[in-house]
């Protein structure tokens, strides 16, 4: 079984602009969509999600989580699939930057959202165990692993007042 460990943060982005961690950064545009999400619900459940990376299309399929632990499983698909998918999906399609930055031995995925998420900023890593220690960059504000609505399933669903 494929397993995700994962710890999220908001950004504080001016302090990331200054570091200069994002001029050297792997970066590409993703849409992604729901087609099965469990947005504001404290019953867990099972996400169907739909994904387009430039050039590439895959389809995930993400379990409950336990704490910042879940079951992942994404597999490719035709880009024609995955175009038709997203007219299928419930909620808005989210459009986001994400920057790769490798630091301290950790890979950071840094979204910069746009459209009706304009202005927000989140950072994932990806961890072996919900108890690894790794280095936090200067431009990490406050931790929102378990806050549902930054996770994406939720804020497809939803737009800042």
């Amino acid at each position: 079984m494929a397993i995700e460990i994962e710890r999220k943060f908001l950004i504080n982005s001016d302090l990331l602009r200054q570091s200069g961690d994002l001029s050297c950064a792997k970066r590409y545009h993703i849409r992604q969509a729901y087609l099965s999400q469990s947005a504001h619900s404290s019953t867990p459940a099972n996400t169907v999600r739909v994904r387009i990376v430039e050039a590439q299309a895959f389809l995930t399929i993400k379990g409950p989580a336990t704490g910042i632990t879940r079951a992942e499983f994404e597999y490719p698909i035709p880009v024609t699939d995955a175009e038709q998918l997203l007219t299928l999906c419930s909620g808005h399609v989210i459009s986001k930057t994400r920057y790769l930055l490798p630091l301290a031995g950790h890979l950071w995925e840094v979204d910069e959202f746009h459209g009706v998420h304009q202005g927000l900023w989140l950072a994932e890593i990806e961890l072996a165990g919900e108890d690894d220690t790794f280095s936090k960059p200067l431009w990490l504000a406050q931790e929102v692993s378990l806050d549902l609505r930054y996770h994406n399933s939720s804020l497809a669903q939803s737009v800042p007042s």
